[in-house]
Protein backbone atom coordinates (compact mmCIF):
# COMPACT_ATOMS: atom_id res chain seq x y z
CA UNK A 1 0.00 0.00 0.00
CA UNK A 2 0.99 3.60 -0.89
CA UNK A 3 1.56 6.17 1.85
CA UNK A 4 -0.16 8.98 -0.38
CA UNK A 5 -3.28 8.96 -2.57
CA UNK A 6 -3.52 7.30 -5.51
CA UNK A 7 -1.98 9.21 -8.76
CA UNK A 8 -4.57 8.97 -10.85
CA UNK A 9 -8.02 9.73 -8.73
CA UNK A 10 -10.61 10.31 -11.20
CA UNK A 11 -13.97 11.47 -10.95
CA UNK A 12 -17.21 9.79 -11.85
CA UNK A 13 -17.51 10.31 -15.59
CA UNK A 14 -19.66 13.84 -16.25
CA UNK A 15 -23.52 12.98 -15.90
CA UNK A 16 -23.07 9.11 -15.93
CA UNK A 17 -25.47 7.31 -13.23
CA UNK A 18 -25.39 4.06 -11.54
CA UNK A 19 -28.23 1.68 -11.10
CA UNK A 20 -28.90 -0.37 -7.58
CA UNK A 21 -31.23 -3.08 -7.21
CA UNK A 22 -32.18 -4.26 -4.10
CA UNK A 23 -33.53 -7.56 -4.16
CA UNK A 24 -34.87 -8.18 -0.34
CA UNK A 25 -35.52 -11.96 -0.48
CA UNK A 26 -33.11 -14.41 1.43
CA UNK A 27 -33.29 -17.98 1.74
CA UNK A 28 -32.24 -17.81 5.84
CA UNK A 29 -31.84 -14.34 7.98
CA UNK A 30 -28.03 -14.13 8.91
CA UNK A 31 -27.92 -13.32 12.94
CA UNK A 32 -25.22 -10.66 12.22
CA UNK A 33 -27.26 -9.02 9.19
CA UNK A 34 -29.08 -5.40 9.56
CA UNK A 35 -29.71 -5.05 5.55
CA UNK A 36 -33.91 -4.54 4.87
CA UNK A 37 -34.13 -8.58 4.20
CA UNK A 38 -37.15 -10.77 4.55
CA UNK A 39 -37.26 -14.54 4.73
CA UNK A 40 -38.01 -16.22 1.00
CA UNK A 41 -41.02 -17.60 1.38
CA UNK A 42 -41.65 -19.06 -2.37
CA UNK A 43 -44.23 -16.21 -2.90
CA UNK A 44 -43.36 -16.19 -7.28
CA UNK A 45 -46.31 -13.50 -7.23
CA UNK A 46 -45.36 -11.78 -5.06
CA UNK A 47 -42.00 -12.14 -6.45
CA UNK A 48 -43.37 -11.01 -9.74
CA UNK A 49 -45.32 -8.00 -8.87
CA UNK A 50 -42.32 -6.68 -7.23
CA UNK A 51 -40.05 -7.06 -10.25
CA UNK A 52 -42.59 -5.17 -12.12
CA UNK A 53 -42.41 -2.16 -9.57
CA UNK A 54 -38.56 -1.93 -10.16
CA UNK A 55 -39.18 -1.55 -13.48
CA UNK A 56 -41.10 0.87 -13.19
CA UNK A 57 -39.24 2.76 -10.53
CA UNK A 58 -36.33 2.61 -12.73
CA UNK A 59 -38.56 4.43 -15.72
CA UNK A 60 -39.76 7.05 -13.20
CA UNK A 61 -36.67 7.85 -12.06
CA UNK A 62 -34.96 7.93 -15.52
CA UNK A 63 -37.76 10.56 -16.54
CA UNK A 64 -36.63 12.38 -13.58
CA UNK A 65 -33.19 13.03 -14.17
CA UNK A 66 -33.03 12.88 -18.03
CA UNK A 67 -30.96 11.47 -20.49
CA UNK A 68 -27.88 10.12 -18.81
CA UNK A 69 -25.13 7.27 -19.90
CA UNK A 70 -24.97 4.10 -17.46
CA UNK A 71 -22.08 3.85 -15.35
CA UNK A 72 -22.81 0.70 -13.80
CA UNK A 73 -25.37 -1.76 -12.65
CA UNK A 74 -25.29 -3.45 -8.97
CA UNK A 75 -28.29 -6.12 -8.00
CA UNK A 76 -27.88 -6.17 -3.58
CA UNK A 77 -29.81 -7.50 -1.05
CA UNK A 78 -30.84 -9.91 0.30
CA UNK A 79 -30.30 -12.64 -2.20
CA UNK A 80 -30.10 -11.75 -5.87
CA UNK A 81 -28.99 -15.18 -7.00
CA UNK A 82 -32.29 -16.35 -5.74
CA UNK A 83 -34.02 -14.29 -8.31
CA UNK A 84 -35.21 -15.75 -11.76
CA UNK A 85 -32.46 -15.50 -14.31
CA UNK A 86 -35.02 -13.80 -16.89
CA UNK A 87 -36.28 -10.99 -14.19
CA UNK A 88 -32.49 -10.52 -14.00
CA UNK A 89 -31.90 -9.83 -17.52
CA UNK A 90 -35.29 -7.61 -17.30
CA UNK A 91 -33.66 -5.39 -15.26
CA UNK A 92 -30.44 -4.79 -16.95
CA UNK A 93 -31.95 -4.31 -20.71
CA UNK A 94 -34.58 -1.71 -18.88
CA UNK A 95 -31.50 -0.22 -17.60
CA UNK A 96 -29.37 0.02 -20.51
CA UNK A 97 -32.60 1.04 -22.59
CA UNK A 98 -33.20 4.02 -20.60
CA UNK A 99 -29.74 5.46 -19.30
CA UNK A 100 -27.59 4.35 -22.99
CA UNK A 101 -24.82 5.12 -24.25
CA UNK A 102 -22.97 3.86 -21.56
CA UNK A 103 -20.60 0.90 -23.18
CA UNK A 104 -19.14 -1.89 -22.06
CA UNK A 105 -20.07 -1.21 -17.79
CA UNK A 106 -19.68 -3.56 -15.11
CA UNK A 107 -22.71 -5.55 -13.95
CA UNK A 108 -22.31 -7.12 -11.01
CA UNK A 109 -24.34 -10.05 -8.52
CA UNK A 110 -23.94 -11.31 -5.43
CA UNK A 111 -24.89 -14.70 -5.13
CA UNK A 112 -24.86 -17.40 -2.10
CA UNK A 113 -22.94 -20.36 -2.67
CA UNK A 114 -26.64 -22.53 -2.65
CA UNK A 115 -27.58 -21.04 -5.73
CA UNK A 116 -24.76 -22.32 -7.32
CA UNK A 117 -25.99 -24.58 -9.92
CA UNK A 118 -24.30 -24.02 -13.06
CA UNK A 119 -27.23 -23.98 -15.71
CA UNK A 120 -28.23 -21.04 -13.24
CA UNK A 121 -25.31 -19.19 -13.31
CA UNK A 122 -24.61 -19.62 -17.03
CA UNK A 123 -28.34 -18.22 -17.38
CA UNK A 124 -26.91 -15.37 -15.26
CA UNK A 125 -24.20 -14.74 -17.24
CA UNK A 126 -26.76 -14.59 -20.74
CA UNK A 127 -28.78 -11.99 -18.67
CA UNK A 128 -25.94 -9.49 -19.00
CA UNK A 129 -23.96 -10.47 -15.87
CA UNK A 130 -20.46 -10.13 -16.03
CA UNK A 131 -19.34 -9.83 -12.42
CA UNK A 132 -19.92 -12.13 -9.60
CA UNK A 133 -19.58 -11.70 -5.91
CA UNK A 134 -20.09 -14.66 -3.61
CA UNK A 135 -20.64 -14.12 -0.50
CA UNK A 136 -18.48 -17.48 1.29
CA UNK A 137 -18.23 -15.44 4.49
CA UNK A 138 -16.23 -18.38 5.79
CA UNK A 139 -14.33 -21.61 4.82
CA UNK A 140 -14.99 -23.11 8.10
CA UNK A 141 -17.81 -25.35 8.88
CA UNK A 142 -18.12 -24.49 13.09
CA UNK A 143 -17.76 -20.83 11.66
CA UNK A 144 -20.33 -20.87 8.83
CA UNK A 145 -22.69 -22.00 11.92
CA UNK A 146 -21.88 -19.54 14.24
CA UNK A 147 -22.45 -17.00 11.20
CA UNK A 148 -25.91 -18.94 10.56
CA UNK A 149 -24.85 -19.35 7.02
CA UNK A 150 -27.24 -22.35 4.80
CA UNK A 151 -24.12 -23.78 3.24
CA UNK A 152 -21.23 -25.72 4.17
CA UNK A 153 -17.25 -25.05 3.90
CA UNK A 154 -17.65 -27.85 1.04
CA UNK A 155 -20.67 -26.58 -0.62
CA UNK A 156 -18.78 -23.19 -1.09
CA UNK A 157 -15.53 -24.49 -2.68
CA UNK A 158 -17.89 -26.14 -5.27
CA UNK A 159 -20.03 -23.38 -5.78
CA UNK A 160 -16.49 -21.41 -6.60
CA UNK A 161 -15.47 -23.84 -8.87
CA UNK A 162 -18.95 -23.17 -10.99
CA UNK A 163 -18.68 -19.98 -10.87
CA UNK A 164 -15.04 -19.75 -12.04
CA UNK A 165 -16.10 -22.03 -14.91
CA UNK A 166 -18.79 -19.44 -16.23
CA UNK A 167 -17.85 -15.99 -15.05
CA UNK A 168 -14.35 -13.63 -15.97
CA UNK A 169 -14.78 -11.68 -13.12
CA UNK A 170 -14.58 -12.96 -9.40
CA UNK A 171 -15.20 -11.27 -5.70
CA UNK A 172 -15.42 -13.28 -2.54
CA UNK A 173 -16.78 -11.96 0.64
CA UNK A 174 -15.38 -13.29 3.85
CA UNK A 175 -16.07 -12.47 7.60
CA UNK A 176 -13.12 -12.18 10.17
CA UNK A 177 -12.50 -11.26 14.09
CA UNK A 178 -15.02 -14.18 14.99
CA UNK A 179 -14.79 -14.96 18.68
CA UNK A 180 -12.11 -17.43 19.29
CA UNK A 181 -10.59 -16.32 15.85
CA UNK A 182 -6.62 -16.78 15.91
CA UNK A 183 -4.33 -15.06 13.57
CA UNK A 184 -2.94 -17.89 12.54
CA UNK A 185 -6.62 -19.46 11.43
CA UNK A 186 -7.57 -16.63 9.94
CA UNK A 187 -3.80 -16.45 7.66
CA UNK A 188 -4.74 -19.84 6.37
CA UNK A 189 -8.32 -18.72 5.71
CA UNK A 190 -7.71 -16.24 3.40
CA UNK A 191 -4.25 -18.33 2.67
CA UNK A 192 -6.87 -20.73 0.68
CA UNK A 193 -9.37 -18.24 -0.59
CA UNK A 194 -6.68 -17.10 -2.31
CA UNK A 195 -5.51 -19.98 -4.01
CA UNK A 196 -8.98 -20.48 -5.64
CA UNK A 197 -7.88 -17.27 -8.31
CA UNK A 198 -9.92 -14.73 -6.95
CA UNK A 199 -9.48 -11.30 -8.20
CA UNK A 200 -11.07 -8.99 -5.70
CA UNK A 201 -11.49 -10.10 -1.41
CA UNK A 202 -13.80 -8.16 0.35
CA UNK A 203 -12.82 -9.29 4.31
CA UNK A 204 -15.17 -7.72 6.75
CA UNK A 205 -14.44 -6.82 10.29
CA UNK A 206 -17.58 -9.26 12.19
CA UNK A 207 -19.67 -6.08 13.43
CA UNK A 208 -22.28 -6.46 15.88
CA UNK A 209 -25.29 -3.97 14.50
CA UNK A 210 -27.96 -2.63 16.50
CA UNK A 211 -31.37 -4.78 16.22
CA UNK A 212 -29.73 -8.15 14.93
CA UNK A 213 -30.00 -11.43 16.83
CA UNK A 214 -26.23 -11.04 17.88
CA UNK A 215 -26.71 -7.73 19.20
CA UNK A 216 -29.09 -9.38 21.46
CA UNK A 217 -27.33 -12.05 22.13
CA UNK A 218 -24.13 -9.49 23.04
CA UNK A 219 -26.78 -8.08 25.49
CA UNK A 220 -27.06 -11.10 26.92
CA UNK A 221 -23.72 -12.12 27.22
CA UNK A 222 -23.40 -15.10 25.30
CA UNK A 223 -21.62 -13.38 22.60
CA UNK A 224 -17.94 -12.06 23.45
CA UNK A 225 -16.42 -10.31 20.41
CA UNK A 226 -12.50 -9.96 20.14
CA UNK A 227 -11.22 -7.54 22.14
CA UNK A 228 -9.40 -4.55 20.44
CA UNK A 229 -6.12 -5.65 20.73
CA UNK A 230 -7.20 -9.08 18.85
CA UNK A 231 -9.00 -7.03 16.47
CA UNK A 232 -6.28 -5.06 15.53
CA UNK A 233 -4.13 -8.24 15.03
CA UNK A 234 -6.64 -9.52 12.88
CA UNK A 235 -6.72 -6.74 10.94
CA UNK A 236 -2.85 -6.47 9.95
CA UNK A 237 -2.51 -10.02 8.96
CA UNK A 238 -5.30 -8.89 7.06
CA UNK A 239 -3.11 -6.41 5.26
CA UNK A 240 0.05 -8.05 5.15
CA UNK A 241 -1.63 -11.81 3.81
CA UNK A 242 -3.21 -10.19 0.84
CA UNK A 243 -0.14 -7.21 0.08
CA UNK A 244 2.15 -10.32 0.02
CA UNK A 245 0.00 -11.82 -2.66
CA UNK A 246 -0.30 -8.91 -4.63
CA UNK A 247 -3.81 -7.42 -3.44
CA UNK A 248 -4.34 -3.66 -3.09
CA UNK A 249 -6.53 -2.08 -0.33
CA UNK A 250 -7.74 0.06 -2.56
CA UNK A 251 -10.76 1.08 0.00
CA UNK A 252 -11.19 -0.06 3.26
CA UNK A 253 -12.42 -3.32 3.06
CA UNK A 254 -11.58 -4.28 -0.54
CA UNK A 255 -8.92 -5.85 -2.21
CA UNK A 256 -8.02 -5.69 -5.67
CA UNK A 257 -5.38 -7.30 -7.93
CA UNK A 258 -5.15 -4.63 -10.24
CA UNK A 259 -6.95 -1.55 -11.59
CA UNK A 260 -8.97 -3.57 -13.47
CA UNK A 261 -10.42 -5.93 -10.42
CA UNK A 262 -11.61 -3.13 -8.75
CA UNK A 263 -15.71 -2.75 -8.26
CA UNK A 264 -16.47 -0.07 -10.80
CA UNK A 265 -19.98 0.35 -9.23
CA UNK A 266 -18.80 0.84 -5.71
CA UNK A 267 -16.33 3.55 -7.00
CA UNK A 268 -18.49 5.65 -8.66
CA UNK A 269 -20.27 5.73 -5.57
CA UNK A 270 -17.27 6.24 -3.30
CA UNK A 271 -16.26 9.00 -5.73
CA UNK A 272 -19.48 10.93 -5.13
CA UNK A 273 -21.21 9.23 -8.40
CA UNK A 274 -24.71 9.67 -9.03
CA UNK A 275 -27.10 6.45 -8.26
CA UNK A 276 -30.67 5.37 -8.63
CA UNK A 277 -31.52 2.82 -6.02
CA UNK A 278 -34.36 1.04 -6.75
CA UNK A 279 -36.20 -1.90 -4.88
CA UNK A 280 -37.64 -1.91 -1.39
CA UNK A 281 -35.45 0.25 1.02
CA UNK A 282 -32.95 0.79 -1.28
CA UNK A 283 -30.82 4.24 -1.45
CA UNK A 284 -29.85 6.87 -3.89
CA UNK A 285 -28.10 9.83 -4.82
CA UNK A 286 -29.53 12.11 -7.17
CA UNK A 287 -28.73 15.27 -8.70
CA UNK A 288 -32.24 17.11 -8.89
CA UNK A 289 -32.86 20.71 -9.73
CA UNK A 290 -28.42 21.06 -8.90
CA UNK A 291 -28.80 19.45 -5.17
CA UNK A 292 -27.33 16.49 -4.27
CA UNK A 293 -30.62 14.33 -3.33
CA UNK A 294 -30.49 11.79 -0.65
CA UNK A 295 -33.14 8.87 -1.96
CA UNK A 296 -34.38 5.73 0.32
CA UNK A 297 -37.01 3.64 -1.09
CA UNK A 298 -40.20 2.41 1.33
CA UNK A 299 -38.89 -1.06 3.09
CA UNK A 300 -41.62 -3.02 3.12
CA UNK A 301 -42.30 -5.20 -0.17
CA UNK A 302 -45.94 -4.20 -0.49
CA UNK A 303 -45.78 -0.60 0.44
CA UNK A 304 -42.88 -0.06 -1.94
CA UNK A 305 -44.69 -1.38 -5.05
CA UNK A 306 -47.68 1.06 -4.14
CA UNK A 307 -45.81 3.76 -3.52
CA UNK A 308 -44.45 2.91 -7.09
CA UNK A 309 -47.74 2.90 -8.47
CA UNK A 310 -49.16 5.97 -6.52
CA UNK A 311 -45.42 7.48 -8.24
CA UNK A 312 -44.47 7.85 -4.09
CA UNK A 313 -41.53 5.17 -3.51
CA UNK A 314 -39.28 7.24 -1.63
CA UNK A 315 -39.91 7.47 1.69
CA UNK A 316 -36.95 9.58 2.61
CA UNK A 317 -35.78 12.12 -0.20
CA UNK A 318 -32.89 14.83 1.80
CA UNK A 319 -31.25 17.68 -0.30
CA UNK A 320 -27.91 18.21 0.90
CA UNK A 321 -26.60 21.82 1.88
CA UNK A 322 -22.84 22.46 0.70
CA UNK A 323 -22.19 21.10 3.63
CA UNK A 324 -24.11 18.03 4.12
CA UNK A 325 -22.67 16.97 0.58
CA UNK A 326 -19.09 17.39 1.93
CA UNK A 327 -19.57 15.79 4.73
CA UNK A 328 -20.42 12.70 2.53
CA UNK A 329 -17.98 12.89 0.39
CA UNK A 330 -15.55 12.93 3.11
CA UNK A 331 -17.07 9.86 4.90
CA UNK A 332 -16.94 7.95 1.67
CA UNK A 333 -13.71 9.41 0.19
CA UNK A 334 -11.27 8.46 3.04
CA UNK A 335 -12.24 5.24 3.09
CA UNK A 336 -10.65 4.62 -0.28
CA UNK A 337 -6.63 5.33 -1.12
CA UNK A 338 -7.18 7.69 -3.77
CA UNK A 339 -8.61 9.69 -0.77
CA UNK A 340 -10.79 12.53 -1.52
CA UNK A 341 -10.26 16.18 -3.48
CA UNK A 342 -9.28 18.70 -1.14
CA UNK A 343 -12.03 21.38 -2.93
CA UNK A 344 -14.72 19.39 -2.40
CA UNK A 345 -14.78 19.82 1.37
CA UNK A 346 -14.67 23.60 1.19
CA UNK A 347 -17.72 23.83 2.78
CA UNK A 348 -16.18 22.32 6.36
CA UNK A 349 -13.65 24.38 6.71
CA UNK A 350 -11.13 21.38 8.38
CA UNK A 351 -7.88 22.88 7.22
CA UNK A 352 -6.48 23.19 11.18
CA UNK A 353 -7.75 20.18 11.80
CA UNK A 354 -6.46 18.42 8.70
CA UNK A 355 -2.96 19.40 9.69
CA UNK A 356 -3.18 18.01 12.97
CA UNK A 357 -3.79 14.56 11.55
CA UNK A 358 -1.22 14.69 8.67
CA UNK A 359 1.68 15.85 11.49
CA UNK A 360 -0.15 12.80 14.08
CA UNK A 361 1.02 10.74 11.04
CA UNK A 362 -3.22 9.60 10.28
CA UNK A 363 -3.48 11.62 7.26
CA UNK A 364 -1.50 12.69 4.22
CA UNK A 365 -1.83 15.51 1.47
CA UNK A 366 -0.58 14.84 -2.19
CA UNK A 367 -1.90 16.35 -5.58
CA UNK A 368 -5.02 18.67 -3.94
CA UNK A 369 -5.98 15.56 -2.48
CA UNK A 370 -6.58 14.45 1.34
CA UNK A 371 -5.93 10.37 1.80
CA UNK A 372 -5.72 8.30 5.50
CA UNK A 373 -2.52 6.77 5.41
CA UNK A 374 -1.60 3.08 6.70
CA UNK A 375 -1.59 4.21 10.42
CA UNK A 376 -5.07 6.30 9.88
CA UNK A 377 -6.65 3.27 7.92
CA UNK A 378 -7.42 1.22 11.14
CA UNK A 379 -8.73 3.98 13.20
CA UNK A 380 -10.31 6.08 10.32
CA UNK A 381 -13.53 5.92 12.74
CA UNK A 382 -11.42 8.09 15.61
CA UNK A 383 -9.91 9.80 12.42
CA UNK A 384 -13.51 11.54 10.97
CA UNK A 385 -15.04 12.16 14.26
CA UNK A 386 -11.79 14.03 14.72
CA UNK A 387 -12.40 15.47 11.36
CA UNK A 388 -16.43 16.16 12.34
CA UNK A 389 -16.98 16.62 15.40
Amino acid sequence: MTDSPGAAAPTPESGSIAVYVHWPYCARICPYCDFNVVRDRGWREEQAVLVEAILCDLEAQAALIGDRPLASIFFGGGTPSLMRAEDVARVVARARALFPGGGDVEITLEANPTDAEAAHFAALREAGINRLSLGVQSLDDVQLTFLGRNHSADEARRAIAVAAGVFDRLSIDLIYALPGQTVAAWTAAMTEALSMGFEHVSPYQLTIAEGTAFARATERGSLVPPDEDTAADLYEATQAVLGAAGFEAYEVSNHARDMDARSAHNLHVWRGGDYVGVGPGAHGRLTLDGVRTATVARRRIADYVEGVAAGTPWSEQDGLDPRGASEERLLLGLRTLEGVALADLDALDLTARVDVLVEDGFLVIADDRVAATPRGRPVLDAVLKALLT
